[in-house]
């Protein structure tokens, strides 16, 4: 070991300035037994670093390696183990565990008393020795004991110094003149033996010579310390008499202090009578004004609220501990609770008489000697009451209850003012949408007792179709807007109906904006910074002696809001309880005078409930008109459904002819009257939806109708309604219908073409039939120079045909069919020349066709028709022009 603890400080720490003091040989715990070895080593340099340094033979060669280096400082645990028996296992606990096994025993305590003097020495650092014995916990090792392999060595390099040059000299002379130094030290040890024994002699005679000089020194020496005890004697003297003026000054300085605590102490006092006095004092003037100010002028009132003001100042004073025993405090305290008593009596009484009389006050009122439609203003009302605003703050904070009971005071007489008024404002409404006169009253049923409208509603159940002329009801639906006079005058009505109720919402918007907004100031209700701070409460505590538990500020303001925000709510609601009844009752009339006002008051409502949410999103005004416009919605969509069952319903007459039904002009009409009303409002997708429901239940009716039709072919009625149809919607431009545009002209087109493909065969009937039948032989089979060869086919028969039909006959046909197309057709659509027209080109293209067939089926028979493609287009124009 010794070996190859030389051969590691040579070769890997003198390099690095490093000294080795210990050393063990390990292997890790638990693995293959690859060994290697711990050293705790210092630096020769101060500040002097100890470390333990991991060193393994290099698997290349016979030399040493370091392969890790702990700094001992970073060292926490030390353990052995086992401090009773021999274990070589000890782990060292650096950032992790390391867990080693020693060769042996011995080097292990070895290793582990090295590091525990090296941590005492240099580090004094707290580390754990655990499981290992006190023995190798030892400071200090006495002098004549072996030492450890770490602690000699140390000591060892400690002690040894260096020779000087000068002693080197010496010791070298020395042994020139001892010849025989080298070659015999034990004599050279006698001779040197012998010279200090020679000079210790001289060293004795020397000192016993100077024993005369000694007994001198000690005389000195002896009065030396008589003169010591006289100054210690008058130095005693001297203290004493300063221990007399020490007990003085302590006496001046304990008096002095005492004086200064007075001092403090009076000043402490004075400052807390001067808070007493400066925060707790209210003046006359304020006392008086609590008293008997006068409740009724501007200046009455500032001075009451200036007083208010100073009366919840002087109450809100955060007292001291103790001050609340003071005979003056409680008697102050006592003079604020009667003036604050006395004050909210008076201010309760007073605004209490205002309420009241506003509510009794007849003068705003509607009057049966005015029909205008306007609503009373109340702003110099809430002007006068605004100035009574700080003082309901202060109410609200000091008396809560009686604040409350003014709330209540003021909801029920104002209830009563506005239901009052609202009620007439309302029933002029009605009036004006009816009429001024009492018949018009009668007529819409304002005061009948059968509660039934007459005139334009009454038809509405009662549709029949009677001819050309049949749609023309004057019932409130698709079927009567043909009507021009009836429509002219539905338009004015409307119009002034849609006035009215755009007048009835401007009028109601101002008023409860106005009185949401009175109501929020005066009862200090809005979102803005208390004009008083909170009554002062006395900080009770709970029975374990802890202050008792209060809502966070920020949680403690969002619920004031959130609960002044219900507070204005259920005012507005009671103030205004019967706004929503009477708008709904407006409604109602409006939707039983005509079905078609819902679309205005759709677009009206769904407009003010957009303006108030902009304003304020949970106001009672946003609120209310949303309730109403879910009404208004549902009738609108009443109104619809009841337009498509008015469709379903729909009867025709069996002998005339249909021509363009009522519902298809009906929903023309309504499109351009929606489209009107409709324009720029801010729920087109209401309409939208119901332009989808209506021209689909307009489709399936128009083919219903086809169905059922006796006297006029399926085919006319489907090609005149839809060409109708296409047309108004190309005309409407309507997006949300552009898939039901193409539907009806693709309809149109496949009906027309239907239509004169079916009345073609009756000018040419034998000559189709003919035709027809050599169509089937060649499908059967017979080729087409064969069919003349057949007995019913052959050119006889085929020439016999043709001469049935000569130009005349033709002419005649056609002239016929021209009048049975006129027949069948109606007027309003004007289609007749694009069906003659239609006629015309499928005419010319059978004509074609037989004449190929004749080309075909009897080749170089040389037979024609009787007539040509130019004579046809003379039949056709002559026709034409003719009628």
């Amino acid at each position: 070991m010794t070996a190859i603890k030389h051969a590691l400080q040579r070769d890997i720490f003198t390099p690095n300035d490093e000294r080795l003091l210990g050393i063990v040989n390990v292997c890790k715990a638990g693995k293959k037994k690859k060994n290697c070895f711990l050293c705790a080593t210092v630096t020769t340099e101060r500040p002097v670093q100890v470390k333990v340094v991991k060193v393994k033979k290099s698997d290349k060669g016979d030399f040493y390696k370091r392969q890790l280096t702990w700094e001992l400082r970073d060292l926490t645990e030390v353990d052995a183990k086992d401090a009773s028996k021999e274990n070589p296992e000890f782990d060292l606990h650096f950032e992790k565990v390391y867990r080693w096994v020693a060769s042996s025993t011995a080097e292990k305590n070895s290793f582990i008393s090295c590091i525990w003097k090296l941590n005492q020495r240099y580090l004094r650092k707290k580390v754990e020795f655990v499981n290992v014995s006190s023995q190798l916990l030892e400071e200090s090792v006495p002098s004549g004991e072996s030492q450890s392999v770490a602690g000699g060595d140390e000591d060892a390099l400690d002690d040894y110094q260096e020779l000087s040059a000068r002693e080197e000299q010496d010791i070298e002379g020395m042994m020139e003149v001892c010849e025989y130094a080298i070659s015999n030290a034990e004599a050279f040890a006698e001779q040197l033996s012998r010279e200090l024994q020679v000079l210790d002699g001289a060293n004795i005679q020397s000192i016993m010579a100077s024993e005369k000089q000694v007994n001198i020194l000690m005389q000195l020496l002896d009065e030396a310390l008589g003169e010591v005890d006289t100054i210690e004697g008058k130095l005693s003297s001297y203290e004493e008499m300063l221990q007399s003026v020490k007990d003085q000054m302590d006496q001046i300085s304990q008096s002095n202090r005492l004086i200064q605590i007075s001092n403090t102490n009076n000043g402490k006092l004075l400052d807390e009578i001067q808070f007493l006095v400066h925060n707790m004092d209210l003046s006359k003037g304020h006392i008086r004004a609590l008293q008997d100010g006068d409740l009724t002028t501007p200046k009455g009132i500032e001075a009451c609220i200036n007083a208010a003001e100073a009366l919840l100042q002087c109450m809100n004073v955060a007292l001291l501990p103790g001050h609340d025993k003071l005979m003056a405090v409680k008697q102050q305290q006592h003079l604020f609770t009667d003036l604050r008593d006395t004050f909210a009596r008076r201010l309760t009484n007073h605004l209490n008489n205002v309420f009241v009389h506003q509510g009794h006050d007849q003068s705003s009122t509607l009057s049966q000697h005015t029909m205008e439609l306007t609503l009373p203003k109340h702003s110099p009302l809430h002007r006068d009451l605004l100035r009574y605003a700080k003082l309901m703050e202060w109410l609200k904070v000091t008396h809560r209850e009686k604040y409350e009971g003014l709330s209540r005071t003021y909801v029920d007489y104002m209830s009563r003012l506005y239901e009052r008024e609202i009620k007439d404002f309302f029933e002029i409404a009605k009036i004006k949408m009816a009429g001024t006169s009492k018949e018009a009253k009668g007529k819409f049923g304002l005061h009948s007792s059968s509660g039934k409208l007459t005139g334009s509603t009454s038809s509405l159940n009662k549709l029949s179709v009677q001819g050309s002329n049949s749609r023309r009801s004057q019932s409130s639906s698709l079927l009567d807007m043909g009507n021009m006079s009836a429509s002219d005058l539905d338009v004015a009505d409307r119009t002034k109906f849609d006035k009215i109720f755009e007048q009835v919402l401007s009028e109601l918007e101002p008023l409860c904006l106005a009185e949401q907004d009175f109501i929020s100031k005066f009862f200090k209700l809005q979102q803005h910074p208390t004009f008083f701070p909170p009554l002062a409460q006395p900080e009770a505590q709970e029975s374990d002696g802890n202050l008792p538990s209060r809502m966070p500020p920020q949680a403690e303001h969002r619920h004031s809001l959130s609960s002044d925000k219900d507070m204005v709510r259920l005012m507005m609601n009671k103030v205004f309880q019967s706004i929503e009844p009477e708008l709904n009752s407006l409604i109602a009339l409006g939707d039983k005078m005509d079905s078609f006002h819902s679309l205005y008051m759709l677009v009206k409502m769904s407009h003010h409930v957009w303006t108030a949410e902009n304003v304020d999103p949970a106001s009672f005004l946003s609120t209310t008109l949303g309730n109403v416009l879910v009404t208004v919605k549902r009738n609108f969509d009443k109104c619809i459904s009841g337009q498509i069952r008015l469709m379903e319903e729909v009867k025709i007459s069996k002998k005339s002819k249909v021509g363009i039904l009522p519902f298809v002009t009906g929903f023309e009409e309504f499109a351009e009257l929606a489209e009107t009303i409709f324009r720029n409002a801010e729920r087109r997708g209401d309409l939208d939806k119901a332009y989808v429901k209506l021209i689909r239940a307009v489709f399936m009716n128009v083919e219903k109708v086809a169905n059922e039709s006796q006297k006029t072919p399926r085919d006319v009625v489907m090609m005149e309604n839809f060409h109708h149809i296409f047309s108004t919607l190309s005309g409407l431009k309507i997006s949300c219908l552009d898939a039901e545009r193409r539907e009806a002209k693709h309809k149109y087109t496949d009906h027309l073409q239907s239509y004169v493909i079916n009345s073609l065969g009756q000018p040419l009937e034998k000559l189709n039939h003919f035709f027809e039948g050599v169509e089937a032989r060649v499908a059967q089979g017979v080729r087409e120079e064969e069919v003349s060869y057949q007995l019913a086919f052959n050119k006889q028969e085929l020439r016999k045909v043709i001469k049935e039909y000569p130009g005349k006959e033709v002419k005649k046909g056609l002239d016929n069919l021209y009048k049975k197309v006129d027949k069948h057709l109606c007027e309003e659509e004007s289609l007749l020349q694009v069906v003659w027209h239609s006629t015309q080109d499928e005419f010319i293209r059978q004509y074609k066709h037989f004449e190929d067939l004749i080309g075909r089926c009897y080749p170089g028979s040389g037979i024609t028709m009787e007539f040509t493609i130019q004579d046809m287009l003379e039949y056709f124009s002559s026709i034409a022009q003719s009628h």
